[in-house]
């Protein structure tokens, strides 16, 4: 049975992202799979998706008027033509309409649909598949009803911080974006595995859960990576040969220039008009 705080729930343009957070919602318990709409020009890519339950449609403002939460996932060039298509359709007695489009302003969304309509902005990472996203959240002070509603759905699927909009884009590259980053990192580490001697699919299970247990390690204690670091270097060990040859490389500059770039493309992804 849904929770009546999250759904019914509408998710328009349902690719990788959303496809993701239809199933993280299910596979939370909070959310039937009877009770989320997803829409995609497409309708035969979304045929895995009805099997399961889902319902699925092209017909987006059918999807709106059968929900209380409406997803936007559409890519940043499709934005405008979607709003343009549901704005009859949006009840701000009702809806709350959340947007995981990059680029994409709670402001420059409100100029389209009207300021009456509450609009959070999501940016969330495909581990929402599995729980295991990492979400940040934005809305105007005047929405604070909203972003708690929106928190609810995304805190079944994972963390969430509220953010003030303007950190929207850093967020999208450390977490959106970072997850490729980090999956490029797992597998550079299996490749070193490979060189030195272990089966390529040994390799790639170590490096994965040695990862998830660093990360653990840093969200159970709240502790700073360097210190933790400093647990398994010891002098002249191979520990800390190991790290400094990686930095010598530019290991570390090479992932700072990378979420930096990824900032700013995520800036001029979305334009109006």
């Amino acid at each position: 049975m849904t929770d009546q705080l999250l759904g019914p729930i509408a998710i328009l343009g349902a690719g990788n992202v959303g496809q993701a957070l239809a199933r993280g919602l299910v596979s939370s318990g909070r959310v039937a799979p009877g009770d989320v709409t997803l829409t995609r020009r497409h309708a035969d890519k979304l045929e895995e998706l009805t099997a399961s339950g889902f319902h699925t449609t092209t017909d987006n403002r059918a999807a709106v008027t059968k929900a209380r939460q409406v997803i936007v996932a559409v890519q940043p060039r499709q934005l405008d033509e979607l709003l343009a298509e549901i704005r009859g359709s949006l009840d701000p007695m009702r809806h709350t309409l959340v947007s995981v489009v990059t680029g994409a302003a709670v402001q420059q969304i409100q100029a389209q649909i009207g300021q009456e309509i509450p609009v959070v902005r999501a940016i969330p990472n495909t581990a929402i598949a599995i729980g295991q996203s990492m979400t940040c959240l934005a809305a105007p002070p005047t929405h604070r009803e909203a972003l708690e509603r929106a928190r609810g759905l995304f805190e079944s699927v994972g963390a969430t911080l509220v953010i003030d909009e303007s950190m929207a884009e850093a967020a999208t590259a450390l977490c959106a974006c970072g997850v490729a980053f980090f999956l490029r990192s797992i597998r550079a580490a299996s490749q070193g595995g490979i060189e030195i001697g272990l089966h390529p699919d040994e390799a790639l299970m170590m490096a994965a859960q040695t990862a998830r247990g660093a990360a653990g390690l840093l969200i159970r204690d709240g502790s700073h990576p360097e210190a933790e670091i400093d647990r398994v270097t010891t002098p002249r060990g191979c520990t800390i040969a190991g790290l400094n040859e990686m930095e010598h490389r530019g290991f570390s500059s090479a992932m700072i220039k990378g979420i930096v770039t990824s900032a700013r493309k995520a800036q001029e992804l979305y334009r109006q008009g």
